[in-house]
This record gives C-alpha cells, structure tokens and sequence, in this order.
C-alpha cells in the first residue's frame, strides 16, 4: 500500500473487483432514494395537498427548493470533508451522519399532514443525503489508480442506474394502491423499503471501505475555506466551467423527463395507473442505461471521454424526437430505451471526465461543484413546470409539447458546448 498526498490508500498493485463495488455500493441507495422519490412517491403524495391543475407547479416549485439547498450544501460538506483529519478516515464519517439524518427525514415525508411541512421536510432530506454524498464522491479520486477511473465510473454509473430501476417497479405498484384509496399501509411500505435499503448500504460503505486517517489536506482555516468552496477561477479553470454548464444542461434534459413524466401519461395519455406505466417507461431506460454505462466507461479509457459524451447527447435529442411522434405504449417505451442509452452513455463517461478534471487536493470540493451543475441542472428543470400548466390551459397537452422541444434543444447545446472543452 502507498499513501497518496490526499491522504487516501492507493493500491500499488492495483483495484479489485470488489474493491470497485464498495467504494460505489452507496450510490445504489441514493439513485434508489430519488429515483422513486422524484418519479412517483412525491406526484403521488403532493396530489393529497394541491389542486390538480396546479400539480405541475407546486411539484416544480418544491423540488426546485429542495435541489437549491443541495446545490448549497455539496461544496460546503465537500470542502470540510477534504479539510477531516478523523481517525477512520475524512470521508466515512459524513456518510453516516448524512444517512442516518437522511432515514429519519424520509420517513418524515409519510407523517407531513400539508405540503408546507412537505416542503421542509423534503429540504431537510436534501441537506442530509448530500452531506453523505459530498463525502462518498470522494472515494473515486482518493482510491482509484488513475487509469482505472474510467472503469471505476463506470461501475459507480452502472449501479446508480440499478438502484434507480430496480426497486421502481415494487414501489410504483405501492403507490398505484395508495393513489387508488389513500388509505392502508402501501406509502409507509414504499418510504420503508428504500429507507432499510439506505441503511445497509450505509453499514457496508463504512465497515469495508478502509481509508488512512485523514490529513486534513488543508490547514486553512476553515472559514475562508467555506468562502472559498464556490469559487472558482473562471479564467484558469476555462474548460472546467464549460463542463460544469455542460453537464447542467444535460441533466436539465435527464430531470424534466424524469420528473414530469407520470403528469405526461396521465393528461396525455389518460392512464389510470400512471405510477406502475411510469415505473414501466423509466424500466425500460435502465435497463438501456445498464447494458451502456459499463461499456461505456471502459470504452473512454481508451477512446477519450469527450466523444462519447457527445454522442450521447445527440442520441438523447434523437429519443427526445422519437417521444415527440409517439402515439403508442410500445412506441413510448421504444423512445426510452434510445434516452436509456443517451444517459448510460453520458453519466458514466461524464463523471471520469469529472475526475481528471478536479485539482488534486481538492477532489471532493471539485467534485461538489460539479454536483452543483447536476442539481443545478435538476432544479432548473422544475421551473418548467408552471410553464407546462399555463400552455396546457391553451390547448390541450401544448404545456408537454413546449416540455419535450426544451429537452431537445437542452441536449443539443450541451454536446456543442462540450466540443469546446479541452483536457490536460
């Protein structure tokens, strides 16, 4: 073993199988979390509290609220992350506090008797997870040998996209019950199988990950290294910031479809289980991602990360199209397993281009920052929803067509603006 001026251990004989499964198994939880969170649990429970055709509105409006405070809390728990100097080392810790805060407040989101609390509660939930996820970023850049960290995001990806899809299907039908008579177990059911899911990944992270104690990395003190977490040198940092907007407009794409697409089925297609055929739609693109993501990472090894990337946002604009002009259930599923391999191609190779660009010493306030373009992105996205409700007052499904022609030009400009990036 040889210690790195991070302070991380770096395997001088290289990465095990399994050692890319624990440092990535926590990313399962968390796609889990916000997959079903952000894809039915929420549209589901805020249909208790607000008109129906405000739904759109009040949905965009909290979740914009909620990723605005993790746009703010990533940098930050990453910056003091970096500065840890704990006996188990600078990142474990974080993780566990973040999770174990975060069960609580997702439980929260079951007892909330009106959207104000809701919309506190889910805040908080935001807050906590991202503490946990500043933290568990860090693995990557502190362990991995650089020339497996194309590989390494790859898993990392590959499992996200499972722990988005895999327990999708269970809950969605959990929250067709609910959606049906509001009444019996089936939200507790939901909220507690992704919280005992949360839980065990949590114990696995910080009992098998081994890291040297922490060095602190810094010795700033840690105000001005708070102040300092946001900034970021335009001008010597050029083609970091144009992946930051890059990457922002890409998961503006990913997030307004995500998040609006059971609205989508229900006023457009008149489904009356839209959770289970939402759950189907978003299956459908996983298991797309899932067959991609993999390749994908081991492929930029070779050929570079930006051609992929690329690519992907052009055939993410190409299912956006194939959406558009769908008028059938299959065709509809068809058009997700093309956006399926649009993001599997893009998360994975996305985020090793993110590692070999983070400054050394740095690597969990970098890789926050480009978490901010991630939730920046997926809080932008939800601004769309008071447009989608005032177009659909003009004509019927006009707001969802105005909601796909934004996601179209979102992937286009992204891969443009990625051409321009140049890598060290």
């Amino acid at each position: 073993m040889e210690q790195s001026d991070t302070g991380a251990t770096v395997k001088a004989n290289g990465f095990s199988h399994f050692d890319y499964l624990k440092i990535t198994i926590f990313g399962f939880a968390l796609a889990a979390l916000w997959g079903s969170l952000h894809s039915v649990i929420l549209q589901v429970r805020l249909l208790d509290f607000v008109v129906e055709s405000q739904k759109n509105t009040y949905l965009g409006l909290l979740t914009f609220a909620g990723l605005v405070v993790a746009m703010a809390i990533q940098p930050i728990a990453g910056t003091i992350s970096d500065r840890s100097g704990f006996r188990w080392g600078r990142r474990r810790p974080y993780i566990l506090i973040g999770a174990v805060l975060g069960i609580l407040f997702l439980l929260g989101i079951g007892s909330a008797g009106s959207y104000v609390v809701i919309f506190v509660t889910y805040c908080l939930l935001q807050a906590s997870t991202n503490t946990a996820q500043a933290s568990y970023q860090g693995f990557i850049p502190d362990l991995v040998p650089e020339g497996k960290r194309g590989t390494a995001s790859g898993v990392k990806s590959f499992l996200e996209i499972l722990g988005g899809v895999a327990l999708l299907w269970v809950i969605a039908r959990f929250m067709d019950r609910y959606f049906a008579d509001r009444a019996g177990p089936w939200l507790w059911l939901a909220l507690g199988v992704l919280a005992l899911i949360l839980l065990i990944t949590t114990l696995v992270t910080v009992l098998t990950v081994k890291e040297r104690p922490g060095t602190g990395g810094t010795r700033q003190p840690l105000l001005p290294a708070l102040y300092q977490s946001f900034k970021i040198d335009v001008r010597a940092n050029r083609d970091f910031v144009l992946f930051l907007v890059s990457r922002l407009l890409f998961f503006m794409a990913m997030t307004t479809l995500q998040t609006f697409a059971l609205y989508f089925l229900m006023d457009v297609g008149g489904i009356e289980n839209p959770a289970s055929v939402t759950a189907n739609l978003l299956i459908a693109a996983g298991a797309a991602m899932m067959i991609t993501v993999y390749p994908a990472g081991r492929l930029s090894d070779k050929v570079g990360r930006k051609p992929i990337v690329v690519a992907a946002g052009f055939i993410g604009a190409i299912g956006i199209a194939f959406l558009f002009l769908s008028h059938t259930y299959t065709s509809i599923l068809i058009s997700g397993a093309i956006l399926g391999i649009a993001f599997g191609a893009f998360l994975s190779t996305n985020w090793a281009l993110a590692t070999d660009l983070v400054a050394k010493g740095e690597e969990a306030r970098y890789l926050g920052l480009t978490n901010v373009a991630t939730a920046g992105g997926a809080a932008l996205a939800r601004l769309i929803g008071p447009a989608i409700d005032y177009f659909n007052t003009c004509g019927p499904g006009l707001g969802y067509q105005v909601m796909l022609a934004a996601c179209f030009t979102y992937f286009i400009a992204g891969s443009i603006l990625l051409t321009r990036v140049k890598l060290r």
